[in-house]
């Protein structure tokens, strides 16, 4: 039953009992009330879906989703390879807008994400988890999802943690990190269709095997081993390899000697492209600032600022204001004819 609002003055119309049917369907359809401004507005911020919202440059030219080939392609033509950590959607989302080729869902998480004091104690149930976040939130870049330490120690454990990642957390592919001791469980991995993304030089899961966070391939005999591991790796199917932690010139010589794309950290600008973690570049961990690391923003100074300014003004009631708040919907209300 449909009631039919009147403004003063109006004449009432005739409804009759039992309209026919061409009255009733010559009558255009009455329109759903477009939705307010509130109703379309969710009350956190995200959930947009794969998108590229906050794009920063206006447009990114490349192809539409960054695959290994286009990797290797880049190295042919001597472009270098962006790649950063991500951990989130809203972040992926922006770094995905800023136009990097690759996304890295890094173990580096213990430190960065849950504080812990090395990347060990994550699982990868946490990989899992961040990977998915990710994922929703990257259109273009090229997702690389970590493997924990001891879910690749052999292919029988490899095999299903590694296609986990790919099958059920949109990654496209996974890194690991060892050299010559881990190819065989590398080209296992790419015998059954999973690309794989090696990691040498500084690893951080073997830590206190290396005896800490220390810079490795100074001298000879470890220079002539990192040059055996990304042989070896390369051999066994890798589509790409991370640098670590070694000196300039023996990530040149690496990169120069090998068909796949080097992707440095703390390596020189000798390799094919670079990676940081997002947290670190943004200057969102005070104080640690490695020879490596650039701060391309000082983003800690700021959120902290920023979440002084809302302390102040929640504690002196000028926020909320008046037009941060909802107003009760009023009901149209229908008004009849008087007659005079």
């Amino acid at each position: 039953m449909t009631r039919t609002a009147l403004r003063r003055g109006a004449t009432a119309p005739t409804v009759s009992s039992a309209p026919n049917d061409a009255s009733v369907a010559s009558r255009p359809p009455t329109a759903p009330p477009p939705p307010s401004a509130e109703a379309a507005t969710p009350f956190y911020g995200g959930g947009v879906g794969r998108g590229r919202a906050g794009r920063a440059d206006g447009g990114v030219r490349g192809p539409a989703l960054v695959r290994t080939h286009h990797l290797q392609e880049q190295k042919a033509r001597g472009e270098k390879i962006v790649a950063v950590t991500c951990y989130d959607a809203t972040f992926a989302r922006l770094v995905d807008g800023a136009g990097v080729d690759v996304v890295l869902v890094g173990d580096s998480l213990g430190n960065v994400i849950q504080g812990q004091s090395s990347t060990l104690p994550v699982t990868l149930d946490d990989i899992v988890y961040h990977t998915r976040a990710v994922a929703r939130g990257l259109q273009r870049a090229h997702l690389v999802a970590d493997m924990p330490f001891m879910t690749y120690w052999s292919a029988e454990v490899a095999l299903p943690n590694a296609g986990r990642l790919l099958a059920e957390d949109g990654a496209h592919a996974v890194k690991l990190e060892g050299g010559a001791a881990v190819a065989g469980v590398v080209a296992q991995l790419v015998a059954a269709g999973i690309p794989v993304m090696g990691h040498i030089g500084l690893t951080p899961q073997s830590v206190h095997a290396l005896g800490g966070h220390r810079v490795q391939g100074r001298g000879a005999t470890a220079r002539a081993r990192l040059l055996r591991d990304a042989r070896a790796l390369q051999d066994a199917g890798c589509y790409a390899l991370v640098l670590e932690g070694i000196p300039r010139a023996l990530a040149a010589e690496i990169s120069g000697a090998l068909q796949i794309p080097t992707i440095g950290i703390g390596a020189g600008e000798g390799c094919d492209g670079q990676i940081l973690v997002l947290y670190d570049m943004l200057g969102l961990n005070p104080g640690f600032n490695p020879k490596f690391l650039k701060l391309f923003a000082n983003l800690g100074d700021e959120v902290t600022r920023a979440v002084g300014a809302y302390r102040d003004e929640v504690r002196v009631g000028s926020f909320p204001a008046p037009e941060h708040g909802y107003q009760e919907e009023q009901a149209a209300r229908p008004t009849l004819a008087v007659a005079r």
